[in-house]
């Protein structure tokens, strides 16, 4: 008799996902199904093996696996200045606005290898905010998060970011805020000194400051609509009255329950702001 293969492969899915939840306590059931699934097979590929239970053993006794877990869950594609006419909108929009508070505090969550915060000081320095500026990069990848402190990236990365910090309305050349050593490029020290990157699990912890800048791009369209929802309640609650949120090009604030708490500043550049 000939039966169809059955295949398993959802339910090992939710094994693995509960699992990983109840020992790390890293949640990662509520972002797109697809996607977290379409990770998890690269990694029992990556590891030579043949189903996704497979990795259950793994995630029990071996401790050191949760970071090849989260570095095949985490996006960590980003580059400075992505997406310039952001950027050069945040000058001509929003900088002018900043410039009335005494302190600014500004959280980069989802920072991945960090060059975003690298971004984003370079922009403060040159409007003459970032001597009064603290910037809070998050990540929940260590791994990400270490080459993010080190801020040396290849020179290739710098040839297309000198590139978009151009076209984002830059002031001197981009080299100035680094140094080459081995075909490395540096990030500059007194933009390191503003920049505090720590572990943060937007799925799981809370608010840590009051923020005058929240920025988020390119992070929830990885989520469900309910975490999703979750997650801009949590950038609702850290920001400030009168205060700025950033999202990613294929994102928004429509149809969420924070959409009739901000103002729009720019749909095509993703800014809104609190009311």
């Amino acid at each position: 008799m000939i039966t169809n293969k059955i295949d398993h492969s959802n339910t090992e899915l939710d094994l693995v996902l509960d699992l990983v939840h109840n020992v790390y306590g890293y949640n990662f059931k509520e972002y797109n199904r697809k996607s977290v699934k379409r990770r998890i097979e690269n990694l029992v590929i990556k590891k030579q093996l043949n189903h996704i239970s497979d990795l259950i053993p793994m995630i029990l006794y071996k401790d050191e696996f949760i970071n090849d877990f989260l570095e095949a869950i985490s996006v960590t594609v980003t580059e400075m200045f992505r997406d310039a006419f952001v950027f050069r909108y945040f000058r001509k929009e929003v900088i002018h606005k900043l410039k009335i508070f005494p302190q600014l505090n500004i959280w980069i969550a989802g920072c991945a290898t960090g060059e975003e915060a690298y971004t984003v000081a370079i922009l403060l320095k040159e409007e003459g905010l970032l001597h009064k500026s603290q910037i809070y990069a998050t990540d929940f990848n260590n791994n990400s998060l270490k080459i993010a402190k080190a801020g040396r990236y290849s020179i290739d990365n710098i040839k297309k970011a000198s590139k978009n910090y151009q076209n984002s309305g830059g002031k001197v050349s981009f080299m100035d805020y680094c140094k080459v050593e081995q075909n490395l490029a540096i990030m500059n020290n007194d933009l390191k000194d503003k920049i505090l990157f720590s572990n943060h699990n937007l799925t799981e912890d809370y608010i840590f400051a009051t923020m005058n800048v929240v920025l988020c791009r390119n992070v929830l369209i990885y989520f469900n609509k309910n975490l999703k929802n979750q997650v801009l309640e949590l950038f609702y609650k850290s920001l400030d009255s009168k205060c700025f949120l950033v999202l990613g090009d294929k994102e928004s604030i429509r149809f969420s329950g924070i959409e009739n708490k901000f103002s729009t500043i720019s749909e095509s550049a993703k800014i809104y702001q609190k009311e």
